[in-house]
């Protein structure tokens, strides 16, 4: 028996449309994380794929609302993010190109990729993608489930506070 859900869990294998946006993505995403960590790309875009991943949901909405896309954005904003932090935990500094920022959206990929969402029997996505894809789906679901289980402890602690602080007030 299924539970009901306010938020339902992540489903386990990763959707279609994120395999696809992985597909169109992953080439400009590991080529400006090289260009960002001086060549330890391995060390950052997985974690960034994998952000964007525990928010595909959240993000696929936001794009049927505003008929704009959310994930090529967000997916740039955390390969940032993930490389300044990857960089301040770094003990030697790292040499870094800085070179005019090549941003990885759905424009820098090829018509032929775009194109692919809407062909589903055209569709040729080769196995890294799909392997990626798997992979940071995994990391967003065992992260959303640590998550789920502290929001949880969080609720007990808070009905536990609740009842010691109300055990004066309940009759003898």
């Amino acid at each position: 028996m299924k539970g009901v859900y306010l938020v339902p869990p992540m489903e386990d294998e990763p959707p279609g449309d994120f395999v696809t946006f992985v597909a169109v993505h992953l080439s400009d995403l590991q080529r400006e994380a090289h260009r960002l960590t001086g060549g330890h790309a391995d060390e950052v875009y997985p974690d960034a794929l994998a952000d964007v991943a525990r928010h595909w949901r959240r993000l696929r909405l936001r794009r049927r609302l505003t008929h704009r896309d959310a994930a090529g954005p967000y997916l740039a904003q955390r390969l940032a993010t993930r490389a300044k932090q990857w960089r301040d935990e770094q003990v030697y500094e790292v040499e870094v190109q800085l070179l005019r920022p090549r941003v990885a959206t759905a424009h820098a990929a090829s018509i032929a990729l775009r194109k692919a969402a809407l062909l589903p029997d055209t569709v040729r996505i080769q196995q890294r993608p799909i392997a990626e894809a798997s992979i940071a789906w995994s990391h967003a679901v065992r992260v959303a489930g640590w998550h789920r289980l502290v929001r949880i402890a969080a609720a007990v602690l808070l009905v536990f506070v609740a009842l010691v602080q109300s055990a004066p007030y309940l009759p003898d």
